[in-house]
């Protein structure tokens, strides 16, 4: 596995962080650059620990962890979406959910991250240089995730409830995806 395989795959892996950092953005009511990092901290470190993890593993689990880590994701996901559906229903003005400490931020963040730890175990396999892989996936996630959480933000603040509506069924149907994709029906 070359450089741009690599890059590429890192894209790929962020690809769910940064719809998850959109979602969290629209969430923020004040939004700064500190929250944006953080929120970058978070999934850029669980996407560059998980496949490391996957990595030291190698084929021990393999089995176990291909064969639930749709389910995983798909549950934690929906949970996540649908608690943020409940918020944006709710009547009480202050149910935005400004906060990025570990409990908000650790669940999403494993979340996304899941199938990194599968990646790993197939890095295991391949000739592939682990310190390049997960400083990558590391860094493509951490710059895209504060890119999303920008993003999310801006659109959050002009539209509220709706964004939230939206971000919600956007985690549900990231979660759906991982779940048909690994059963094979998409």
């Amino acid at each position: 596995m070359g450089i741009i395989e690599i890059i590429l795959t890192s894209i790929g892996l962020a690809m769910d962080a940064f719809a998850v950092s959109i979602c969290k953005g629209l969430s923020i009511k004040k939004y700064n650059l500190k929250k944006g990092l953080i929120i970058g901290t978070y999934f850029g470190l669980f996407q560059s620990i998980m496949p490391l993890i996957g990595y030291l593993l190698g084929g021990l689990f393999k089995n176990i962890i291909i064969s639930i880590d749709h389910w995983i994701a798909f549950i934690l996901l929906s949970i996540i979406g649908i608690n943020m559906l409940k918020e944006s229903l709710s009547n009480e003005n202050e149910e935005c959910n400004d906060l990025v400490d570990l409990k908000t931020m650790i669940p999403l963040a494993l979340a996304t991250s899941i199938d990194a730890l599968a990646i790993g175990v197939t890095l295991a396999f391949l000739k592939v240089n682990i310190i390049i892989a997960i400083l990558s996936i590391g860094i493509i996630t951490f710059i895209l995730s504060v890119i999303g959480s920008k993003l999310g933000n801006k659109v959050g603040t002009k539209f509220q409830k709706k964004s939230q509506i939206i971000g919600g069924l956007i985690l549900i149907i990231i979660g759906l995806k991982i779940l048909l994709e690994h059963l094979g029906i998409l």
